[in-house]
């Protein structure tokens, strides 16, 4: 389905569980990426079968065919909360903890957010926590900001860093992987739904 932002519309591919849901589920792709990203599918496929309902969205940037959101924050952020807002007023989800993510620049985007839109916690795959190369650039500040309970899934060889543990109220570092989180997606979807199990009523 589509929803309207402020931004252009964003498409959300939405799955619902059987029965009522134990929480709502908001990921977003990186900045040139999809939401067919292998982490993204497995986390979706894993907590779909724990019994959460999960949103995959496809910010407006991208509908309207951009690879790449621009260097403001403040215009992806309104859209990415016009799309959560419409979600969470939806009947169905009423009084059901929402739980935000993304990967990547997705994973940003869901820090920044969160604590405004009444999220009860964060997964963030793949932090950026600086440009290649360039660690002085660091948006540990993003991560910081939360202000709700946050996983952190890096791999040990992520070109962007990998952030500090006490930046997060969780970081799970993978050993071996990269910044797509492709070489074990499998155990990236279980790291993610038993930390939420835990930390999300």
């Amino acid at each position: 389905m589509e929803i309207a932002t402020p931004r252009g519309p964003a498409r959300v591919d939405l799955d619902h569980p059987d029965g009522r849901p134990r929480y709502l589920l908001v990921i977003t792709h990186g900045a040139g990426g999809g939401v067919d990203a292998p982490d993204i599918d497995a986390v979706c496929g894993a907590a779909l079968k724990e019994g959460a309902a999960v949103a995959r969205v496809t910010q407006s940037y991208r509908v309207a065919g951009r690879k790449m959101p621009g260097a403001k924050t403040e215009p992806q952020d309104e859209a990415w909360r016009a799309v959560v807002e419409a979600l969470t007023a939806r009947p169905e989800f009423a009084d059901v903890p929402l739980v935000l993510s993304g990967r990547s620049n997705g994973a940003r985007v869901a820090c920044r957010t969160a604590a405004g839109l009444g999220a009860a916690a964060v997964v963030a795959l793949a932090f950026p926590l600086h440009p290649p190369g360039k660690p002085e650039r660091s948006r540990a500040a993003e991560l910081r900001a939360a202000g709700v309970p946050t996983l952190v899934v890096n791999g040990d060889r992520d070109p962007f860093g990998v952030p500090d543990a006490a930046d997060a109220t969780t970081l799970a570092v993978r050993p071996g992987e990269r910044h797509d989180l492709a070489k074990d997606p499998g155990a990236v979807a279980g790291v993610v739904v038993e930390w939420v199990a835990r930390h999300v009523a």
